[in-house]
This record gives C-alpha cells, sequence and structure tokens, in this order.
C-alpha cells in the first residue's frame, strides 16, 4: 500500500522539519501538510519542498470536521502524525479555552476521521506528538520515565495530557493502531520567536532586554528539532503500536545558564566585548505556576529503536545562532508580521 502520510502542524517549528524529512527522505510517500496557519505557521518554513512532487499542502484547521474528512478522502489519508497543537504555555495561562478547542477537540476530530475513513486499521497508524510537560514537575530529582504518572501543572499540559488520553482511549475502545512520543524542549531553526533561545538571539542583536522568569533556576531538558524530527521518524517506522516513547536531549540546562551561553555566543558572533549581552538580562516576575524542572529519560527509544541524540548542546546552540543570524531577514518577518503574507502570495486567496 502507498503510504499517503498526513502531518498535521506542518508549517509549525518543529512540523516543518518532520515535513521536510520525509519528503526528501521518502520520495515513495505523498505527504500531506495540514495547517491552519495560525501566528506559528509559516510556510516560508517549507520553501525548499514547496514544489515537491511528493508534497501537498491543505489550509484546514483541525476543529473543522468537513474539513478533515474532504482532506482524508481527497489523498486518501493512510496514517497521521500529529503535531498540531497551541504550545506556548504563557498563551494557555491567559487564554486556557484556545488551548483545550485545539489540543483536546481537534485531537479527537481528528481520532475520529481517521477511524470512520479507514474502517480497517490494521494497515494505518495514529500518531501522537506529545510533550514532557504532562508529566508535571520534578521537584526532587530522578527522570521522567514513560511509566510516569501524569501531573500536569498549566493549562498546556493538561490540554496536552487530556489529548494523550484521548489518544490511548481510541486505541483500546476502538483498536486503532497509534503511538505517543512525549518530547522534551526543543530548539533550532525556524522557531516562533516568543520561545526562549530565539527570543534571546533576536533580542542580543538588537540590544533588547533579555526577560528571565524569577531568578532564572528553572530546569529544562533540550533536544536539537532536527535531532527529534528523526525520532519521529524511527518512530512512525519502527515503534510498536500502542507504545509511548520519550525523546529527550539526555541535556539539562538552567534557564538562566542557556541565558548567559547565549550572551557568550553572540558577543563572539557578533564582535562584541565579552560581557556586553549579560548587561541585558532583566529577570521579572515568575510565570505563574512555573514547573522547577523537567528531564526525560530517552533509554527506551535508545534501547529498542536506535536513536540517539547527534548533537551535544554547545554544538547545537552555535547551529543555531549562526541560522538565525543568516537568516535575520527570516527573523524579521516573523517579528513583523510580514511572514503571514506568504500563503496567499503563493496559493492565492483558495
Amino acid at each position: 500500500m502507498k503510504k499517503n502520510i498526513l502531518i498535521t502542524g506542518g508549517a509549525g517549528f518543529i512540523g516543518s522539519h518532520v515535513v521536510k524529512l520525509f519528503v526528501k527522505k521518502y520520495p515513495e510517500y505523498h505527504i500531506v501538510n495540514l495547517d491552519c496557519l495560525t501566528y506559528a505557521g509559516n510556510l516560508e518554513n517549507l520553501k525548499e519542498i514547496e514544489n515537491a512532487p511528493n508534497y501537498s499542502f491543505e489550509k484546514v484547521n483541525i476543529l473543522d470536521e468537513a474539513g478533515l474528512v474532504k482532506v482524508f478522502e481527497n489523498h486518501r489519508i493512510t496514517d497521521v502524525i500529529h503535531l498540531a497543537a497551541e504550545s506556548h504555555v504563557d498563551r494557555s495561562i491567559t487564554d486556557p479555552l484556545a488551548f483545550v478547542k485545539t489540543n483536546v477537540i481537534g485531537t479527537v476530530n481528528l481520532l475520529n476521521t481517521a477511524k470512520s475513513y479507514w474502517k480497517d486499521y490494521s494497515n494505518h497508524l495514529f500518531y501522537h506528538v506529545s510533550t514532557d510537560e504532562v508529566y508535571g514537575s520534578l521537584d526532587d530529582g530522578g527522570f521522567f520515565l514513560e511509566t510516569t504518572p501524569y501531573d500536569p501543572q498549566s493549562p498546556y499540559s493538561a490540554s496536552k495530557a487530556s489529548s494523550d488520553h484521548f489518544v490511548r482511549a481510541y486505541a483500546n475502545t476502538y483498536k486503532l493502531r497509534t503511538v505517543i512520543t512525549n518530547c522534551s524542549n526543543n530548539y533550532g531553526p525556524n522557531q516562533f520567536p516568543e520561545k526562549l533561545i530565539p527570543l534571546c538571539i533576536h533580542n542580543i542583536r538588537n540590544n533588547k532586554p533579555l526577560p528571565v522568569y524569577g531568578k532564572g533556576e528553572n530546569i529544562r531538558d533540550w533536544l536539537y528539532v532536527e535531532d527529534h524530527a528523526r525520532g519521529i521518524d524511527v518512530v512512525f517506522h519502527q515503534g510498536k503500536s500502542g507504545e509511548t516513547y520519550n525523546i529527550g536531549g539526555f541535556n539539562e540546562w538552567k534557564n538562566i545558564d542557556i541565558v548567559r551561553l547565549l550572551c557568550q555566543k553572540m558577543d563572539e558572533k557578533l564582535g562584541r566585548l565579552s560581557g556586553t549581552s549579560e548587561k541585558l538580562i532583566t529577570f521579572v516576575k515568575d510565570r505563574a505556576g512555573h514547573d522547577l524542572r523537567y528531564a526525560i529519560d530517552a533509554t527506551k527509544i535508545q534501547r529498542e529503536l536506535g536513536w540517539e541524540p547527534s548533537l551535544q548542546f554547545e554544538e547545537g546552540i552555535s547551529k543555531t545562532i549562526d541560522w538565525y543570524l543568516d537568516h535575520q531577514d527570516w527573523l524579521d518577518n516573523v517579528t513583523s508580521g510580514n511572514y503571514q503574507k506568504y500563503y496567499e502570495d503563493h496559493y492565492g486567496s483558495r
């Protein structure tokens, strides 16, 4: 059976890297990128493959049930890799309902569409991409395992935990073939500059304040986005139905240490005196319900499927900074909002 794979959220940060990887690596597959192009969806991320013969784009919201049915029918979708989600914790605190609608109801719409269209589930896979935040906070050490009980602490993580549970419920109730992966913080090219690393790169370049929550003591595990895309590829092709796999970077950093590292490397790359950019660090009131530490144990995917991250953090950060400095027009377009014109310029008003 020829694979026609629907990748939702494929114009977003992680999704665009997954789409590019699959389009280039698997010319025998047809990749359908479904994205409703909210502020975080940017088709400029996909310029290099937009004319590939095995690629299609559909501007559809996963809340649009009729639109999903049409996409499944028109493209004869055989598998789903589901990345479409509202993902910024701060936004979830100010507007929780938007996260419930997209992350929970949108996921259920997608599950219902797949369940109805596929009929015989044995040759189809619903792959749900989730986050380590569903596990809560590691205040007392240790690591998140695939068996760690869920304990979401923000509206964002609660919405993702709910969507995870629905995927498992559909697997149990309807025997849909599913896999779930929970990943740590991603960084790398094409990330929307509301997130810590691209925000700091942008602000350092423009001599703007670098806001750091609380004392910057919160710890995150960091994963280079292309390594995550490779992990998704491995799980899609080799993962066992019904299983969960953690994808992490084995790479914990305090937020303040990342910001200082960015300052140091940016000073070097911009030819500034050492210590110049650190003066931009500004400590601000801590985020409500800010989890202290996330850390993933990715031993299972390493042991069973042979995946492991390829980049050490400092190498990945250096590559990331170089990408943003080499693509200042991309960063300027994103921060100005001009990137949102790309769809109409290239696809018309359909």
